[in-house]
Order: C-alpha cells, then structure tokens, then sequence
C-alpha cells in the first residue's frame, strides 16, 4: 500500500442503506472521498444535490463530499479502500459484478451480518471467492446505524490478518465518537455479528410478553455461553465473544428496538405471524435466515443449541412459547460457565 496511514483516501461503499450511508459520512467527515454505489437515481440524486439520504437516514445531513453513484465501475475507480454494505442475499450478486472493476490489493471490508446456507459460508468467504485479488477484513459491533449518524459515543472491530489493512481502516473511520478496535480473529468477528441476530428475535419477543429483566439477564447469558460454544466448534477463538463484537453487540441488538431483529422478535411475542411481520417490515430481518441455517449446522455437528432450537420449534415448528419454555427450563441443570472448551460437552438445559 503506497499511501501512508495519514494521508486521504478514495472511499467507496457499496450500498446505500442506513449502515453504509453511516460509514461514508464518517468516513467524509475526516476528509475523504466517500462515493455511495446504491440502485436507486432517486436516491443517488438525492444524495449528490441535497445531501440527504431520507430513505434510510432522514435526519443526518451528508458532508459534501459523499457523493452517490449507480455505476459501479465508477464509484469505485481509484478506490484503495471499500466497505461492502449490502444485505447477505445479494452479497455473491454484487461481488461477482465488483471482481472486473475493483483495483488490485485494494482493501475491501465486509459490514453484512450474515450466512450463505449452501455450504455455511460467511460474506467474508464469498467475496474471498469472488474477489481474489483485494486485502480483506471485516468489521462488526454494536453499531446501530441511526445512532453512529447521531454521533452518539460507539466502537467497532476492524478483523484481519493483515495488521496494515486494520491500522489503515482504524485511520480512516476514527473520530471524536466512534473508536475502532483491531483484531485477527476475521472469521470469529464476523460469526458473532450473524449469530447476535437469532437471540435478538427471541429478546424482542421476551419482551413482547412482559417476562421481566431477570428473564433477559438470564437469556443473554445463555446466549452468549451457546453462540461461543459453536464458535469454538466452527473453529473461532471464544475470547472473541466477550468483546464489542460478541456480547457488546448482543446486548445491543437485544436490548433496542432500532434493531430490525429484536423488531421481528416483538412482533412475533404480540401473536403476528411471519408474513405479517414482512408485509409490515418490507423484508425479513437477517436473524430469521441465520436461525434456520444455523439450527441444521447445529444438528450437523451436534452442537448443543437449546435456545436456537427453541426459537426454531416456535418459527418454523409450531410449537408455542410457553410449550418450549417449559422444555428447556425443565432440562437438566449443570455448570455455568464453560465457554473455552473446544468440544461439544454442554451445560445442559437452558
């Protein structure tokens, strides 16, 4: 990488939703380039001459120099650095149509929060498939866009086995009120911020149904020691889990309902069923196709997962809350904590 780690940037973030909108603008603020590729030439007009995007982030007005793009090839021609912040659906899609344009060893970081089914493969995975030729890394945490746009204190984790690409990425995205923390563990980082996603539904849900704050308490805990277990089965480092990326981002995707997730999950607590909850949402929170691939992993490898079994048997299986609720608190209660080992014994029961 030719340019010193004080010197400007060429930024392209590929998609122009709330979280992507949130990167470019910081990113902007620190006196970059920062060029939105999204689809729409409503929005991408709306970006360049009135420096709103009202879609996704109404109340935050843009620095001036984030500008929008719905060329590819355009918004990224001499970029040395892009954040990848499109939904996990069309992650492969939009890889496959950047791999032509993207400049060779150029750092590309992946913001999506989720699993490909086929094969259990991570976004990170696709674009190292698609897009050979970049350095990559991944960032994750509790960042809820809207609030990163407010300029609300925040962290986040730069993840990558290139030390140079995270001192870089932490330059470019450090400001008064967001500090970025660097790490290896790519693979682990990036499975927390997928896996965060299941326990929001059912936090959402607890909530729905006034089961109090000692039942949250309890929940993220068993959360926690259940996402770190299959961790260390998918081959992460465990410690990774008691950081921003791991529980600071769980408590906050199930605690607030800026979350799409914990959304989902309280409407499904008010008795709405899943196509009702699209319809109002527009789409379908990511957590809800994590769940499912995540449960036939589980089952793969027999990994103990009572909760993702549980919201499972209620989404997928008709059972009732109440029904399950009763299944896993009437298990067999062993140890508390014993998230380090890497095998497959469980503390049984919830």
């Amino acid at each position: 990488m030719s340019k010193t780690f004080a010197q400007k940037h060429n930024i392209a973030v590929i998609g122009g939703g709330s979280f992507g909108t949130a990167i470019a603008n910081m990113v902007a603020e620190n006196g970059h380039l920062a060029t939105i590729w999204l689809r729409s030439e409503e929005r991408a007009q709306e970006i360049n001459e009135q420096h709103f995007n009202s879609a996704y982030l109404p109340d935050c007005q843009l620095s001036e120099r984030v500008r929008a793009s719905t060329d590819l090839a355009e918004a990224v021609k001499d970029c040395d650095l892009i954040f990848m912040a499109v939904p996990s659906s069309s992650s492969r899609e939009v890889a496959k149509q950047l791999a032509p344009v993207i400049e060779d060893n150029a750092l590309l970081i992946s913001t999506t929060k989720g699993i490909e089914a086929d094969g259990f493969v991570l976004m990170s995975q696709v674009l190292q498939q698609e897009i050979p030729n970049v350095r990559l890394g991944v960032m994750s945490g509790p960042n809820l866009a809207k609030e990163i746009a407010d300029r609300q204190l925040a962290g986040t984790v730069i993840a990558s086995e290139d030390n140079e690409l995270v001192e870089i990425v932490q330059k470019a995205l450090h400001t008064g009120y967001f500090r970025v923390y660097g790490g290896d563990d790519l693979y682990g980082v990036e499975l927390a911020g997928a896996l965060k996603n299941i326990y929001a539904i059912m936090s959402g849900m607890a909530a729905a149904m006034n089961l109090g704050q000692n039942t949250i308490g309890l929940l993220l805990t068993r959360a926690l020691a259940e996402m770190s277990r299959f961790a260390v089965n998918m081959g992460a480092n465990p410690m990774t889990f008691i950081g921003l990326a791991g529980v600071g981002d769980l408590i906050v995707t199930c605690m607030s309902p800026l979350s799409r997730n914990y959304r989902v999950g309280h409407a499904l607590g008010e008795g709405k069923n899943l196509q009702q909850i699209v319809d109002e949402l527009g789409q379908v929170a990511e957590g809800v196709n994590t769940l499912k691939i995540v449960k036939y992993k589980a089952d793969e490898l027999d990994i103990y997962m009572p909760l993702v079994q549980g919201l499972y048997a209620v989404i997928h299986g008709g059972q009732s809350v109440a029904a399950v609720i009763d299944s896993m608190m009437s298990a067999e209660q062993k140890g508390d904590v014993a998230f380090a080992i890497a095998n497959n014994e469980s503390d049984a029961g919830l």
